[in-house]
């Protein structure tokens, strides 16, 4: 009950500080709003994630689940419903799909997830970077093997799915990658692991990187990740979108925090 009126509470918080991006004098963020962020309709890309997406929904199948992360809100049993996690875990088209948008807008040539789920969101990651590659981290095996299929079932060849905890995986990445380009955490949702993998992340940073964060208002902890996500020195520019939360290391731009409507 207290997170729910925590949500609640941030929520009504951020439907009153945020901006259109008519309220925006920053060039590069009015653009991004305009380009990426405002734009509506559907690309030939989505119908086929979209499929698999439907045939979660109505799936009978149960898988036991090994959750590294911080759980599901309503889901807290070892063996569920396909159908239930899916109903409860997966990002909304439209967020999945906003995702897609940024990796075509960025170009990124390497792209790092934490957090593969059912592949939902890595295929619109893979779909948006049609230039790059996505490199995928899930630590849930029964998972992993429903996304691998997923990614054989639509041939996409730019995904490199990776099992294991991200503690694991994710330094042994970064040795052997010398920059990110595009990186969207989703799959442990603690403030401190959070930080962690910003740092270790921002250690691979460019000036033209950006990272996205999923349920920055997750929690009180997760809100206290972004804040201090934004106090960082090395992040020049934030926005806000309440379910995503956008970050920019570009030297160029003043230092600010945005919160936006889309």
């Amino acid at each position: 009950m207290a997170q729910q009126l925590q949500r609640i509470g941030s929520y009504l918080n951020h439907l009153v500080k945020a901006r259109t991006r008519h309220g925006v004098h920053s060039p590069f963020i009015y653009q991004l709003a305009s380009e990426v962020l405002r734009v509506q309709g559907e690309w030939p890309e989505f119908a086929a994630i979209e499929r698999l997406r439907d045939d979660l929904l109505a799936s009978d199948q149960t898988i036991r689940v090994n959750d590294l992360g911080a759980g599901s809100r309503v889901l807290d049993l070892p063996v569920r419903q396909v159908s239930d996690m899916a109903r409860t875990a997966l990002k909304s088209p439209r967020q999945a799909q906003l995702l897609f948008r940024l990796a075509r807008y960025f170009d990124p040539t390497t792209v790092l997830e934490l957090g593969t789920s059912f592949g939902i969101t890595t295929l619109y990651l893979a779909r948006g970077a049609e230039n790059g590659r996505v490199h995928t981290i899930e630590g849930c095996p029964q998972t992993f093997r429903i996304a691998q299929h997923h990614f054989e079932q639509l041939r996409q060849r730019n995904v490199e799915p990776q099992l294991g905890s991200f503690r694991s995986r994710l330094p042994e990445l970064l040795r052997r990658t010398p920059v990110l380009d595009m990186v969207f955490f989703d799959g442990h949702h603690l403030k401190e692991p959070t930080l962690e993998y910003f740092d270790l992340c921002a250690s691979r940073a460019h000036n033209d990187s950006v990272f996205i964060f999923d349920d920055i208002h997750w929690s009180r902890g997760m809100e206290e990740a972004w804040d201090a996500i934004k106090r960082d020195p090395r992040v020049t520019v934030t926005v806000d979108l309440y379910d995503l939360g956008l970050v920019f290391f570009r030297r160029e731009q003043e230092q600010q925090d945005f919160r936006l409507r889309y």
